[in-house]
């Protein structure tokens, strides 16, 4: 099976930038559909963005600002973050399913692999 490791958290000043890594060994990634969520204290886990074959999707939330690519070379995906606001703090995560989830993308339980989370901090 896959393993998911997440790194490139950080502490940013709203208004900067950050690039997060999903790093994927024991597997090939590239046949993997990957999503990037997240997670506030108190709050439910949200879709932040997925990239399923060539195709990708965004929250409404980070539309405009987040990217999502992957890099099959590298066995890796990236989520780059622009114009970061206080309320993109929290936990991050990666996650990876096998199949093609167009219609169910935004939900965490599509996915079977997730990676143990990078922690963004978004200071006002």
């Amino acid at each position: 099976q896959v393993q998911l490791a997440e790194s490139g958290g950080g502490l940013v000043q709203a208004g900067g930038s950050l690039r997060l890594s999903c790093a994927a060994s024991g597997r090939t990634l590239s046949p993997y559909s990957v999503g990037w969520f997240r997670q506030a204290p108190g709050s439910e886990r949200e879709f932040v963005a997925a990239i399923i074959g060539g195709a990708t999707y965004y929250g409404d939330s980070v539309k405009g600002r987040f990217t999502i690519t992957r890099d099959n070379a590298k066995n890796t995906v990236y989520l780059q973050m622009i114009s970061l606001k206080p309320e993109d703090t929290a936990i991050y995560y990666c996650a990876a399913d096998r199949s093609r989830p167009y219609g169910t993308y935004r939900s965490a339980g599509t996915y079977d692999y997730w990676g143990q989370g990078t922690q963004v901090t978004v200071s006002s």
